[in-house]
This record gives structure tokens, sequence and C-alpha cells, in this order.
């Protein structure tokens, strides 16, 4: 006698959909940016802390809105292979969830009023952005994960616009090296997004969800992920030759053999085998930005 799936609570659901592994990935912009500004001794806490909550809260706030187009749109199904959509289980309405996804960004908003208090029109300009593209990502009329774009907009998101401006709300300016040390940040969490649509191409393609690696195949996605590798892990070198950071800049390398050993996951394993090449990962880009803030900021 088989037992009956237990159903999780309204607050359980939720926090289901925030799809808290993924946090992370709002995480490390914001540490990295904060550590750069710690190497040139103009940190401050308070902003830190104020950009984590807004970068953390627009992460939800986009997870939300795609739970909830992926749904409309019939890419999460049956045949899904990722972790549990509330919508598609129905332990949320498609109500509850614009209602939910309105009240996250307008939070953001407002937390993000204080540190464009502090920075300027620059700031309201980059959490306006934020927010839209946020939205944009699986809604309105050219949806941004459905036409190719998605991982362009991770890259740029999470790692130019996250850690560039982290490092902006701190010093009041951006610089070349705030744009060269986001390039791991963006590229380690758009392999997350990689391995993801790398997974789900047969019924993304089904669902006429046209993203790069249904646009382009197996073999280029494979390639895409090793070469967003292989940039993450040279920026370190470069910011060692030509900015002269101290050689605990190369504290990442810590991390090549679980590289090495995603590269060889990614080539052997197929369908739901791929979530565990998923999971590692995100946990990739948050040790390797972690160790990275570590040597910016000594």
């Amino acid at each position: 006698m088989t037992s009956k799936k237990e159903v999780p609570s309204k607050l359980q659901s939720w926090f289901l959909a925030s799809r808290p592994k993924t946090l992370l990935a709002s995480v490390v912009p914001v540490i990295v940016g904060s550590a750069l500004a710690i190497g040139e001794s103009k940190f401050i806490l308070l902003y830190s802390v104020i950009a984590l909550l807004c970068s953390t809260l627009i992460q939800t706030g986009t997870n939300y809105v795609n739970d909830l187009y992926d749904f409309l749109n019939g890419a999460d199904n049956e045949d899904r292979k990722g972790p549990t959509r509330v919508l598609a289980a129905g332990y949320i309405s498609v109500k509850e969830m614009k209602i939910g996804s309105v009240l996250i960004f307008l939070l953001a908003f407002l937390l993000g009023l204080y540190l464009v208090y502090v920075g300027g029109k620059i700031v309201l300009i980059i959490g306006v952005l934020s927010i839209i593209a946020g939205i944009a990502y699986t809604a309105g009329p050219f949806p941004l994960a459905y036409n190719g774009l998605g991982d362009i907009f991770v890259f740029l998101f999470f790692g130019i616009v996250g850690t560039a401006g982290t490092y902006y709300v701190q010093t009041q300016s951006f610089s070349l090296l705030s744009i060269l040390a986001s390039i791991p940040v963006g590229a380690l969490i758009t392999n997350i997004l990689v391995v993801n649509n790398y997974r789900d191409i047969e019924e993304d393609r089904s669902a006429n969800k046209h993203t790069l690696a249904v646009l382009l195949g197996k073999n280029f996605t494979r390639f895409q992920y090793i070469f967003l590798l292989l940039i993450s892990f040279l920026t370190p070198l470069f910011l060692f030759v030509k900015f002269g950071f101290s050689y605990w800049i190369f504290l990442p390398y810590l991390t090549l053999p679980v590289a090495f050993n995603l590269v060889r996951m990614l080539f052997t394993l197929e369908g739901l085998e791929l979530n565990k090449t998923l999971e590692i990962s995100a946990k990739l880009s948050a040790i390797f930005g972690i160790l990275f803030s570590i040597g910016l900021a000594l």
C-alpha cells in the first residue's frame, strides 16, 4: 500500500517556489562587489545588507514569474525532470502567484529606495531595469527565456549589474576592475541555467520554448559550459598579472577538481541524472565566488 503524497503548507509552497537552492546566485554578486569595496577601504555594511536583500527579493520574484509563465505556456508538465513547480502541482493558484510576484518586486523596490537615496539616479535605473528584466525573463510579448536570450540576461544581471552595481553603491563609481570581477560571477551563474536548459531540451522544444540549448543543440551547450568555466578561471590570473593582486586571488583554483568533474558529468549523464550536475554547478558558483571575494579583499 502506497502512502499519500504529503502536500506542503502554503508557507512551504511559497518557499519552494522561491527555489531556495538557486538563491545563492543573488548572493555572490553582492559578496564580490562588496569585496572590491573592502579592498579599497570603502565598504559600508548597511549598503551591502540592503543590496543583498534587494538582490534576493528580485531573484525570488523572477522565480515566481518564471513558475507562473512556464505553467501558463505549458513548459511545466508531467514530463518535467526538474524540481516540483508549485503551480503545476496545484499548491499555489495562478491568482496567488500573480499577487505574490507583485508584492515581492514591490518590497524589493521599496527597500531599494534607501540605496537610491545614498547612490542617486544610477541606482534607481539599475534597480528598475533589474525588476523589468526579471519580469521579462518569462513574461511579456517577447519573453527572454523563450527566445534564446536567457543566458545573456543571467550573465548581464547576475554578473555585471549585480557585481558592478554593488560596487557602485559602496564607492559611487564604476571601474574596469568591477566589470572584470563580474565575469566569473556571471559566467558560473549562467552555467547553472546552461545545465538546466541542456537537461530540458526535449521538453522545452515541445513547449515551443526556444532556449539557446534548443536553438543550437547539445554539442554547442556542452562547449558553452566549458567556455564559461574557462573565462571564470582565467579571470583571477588576468587580475594577478594586470592589476597586481596578491597570490590570494588564486584561491578559486581550489575548485578546479569540481569543475573538471562537472564537465565529465555533462558529457556522460542524461535526464534526471543531470539534476546532480545542476546542484553541483550552483555550489561551484557559490564557493568560487566566496574564495574569489577573499582574494579580492586581501
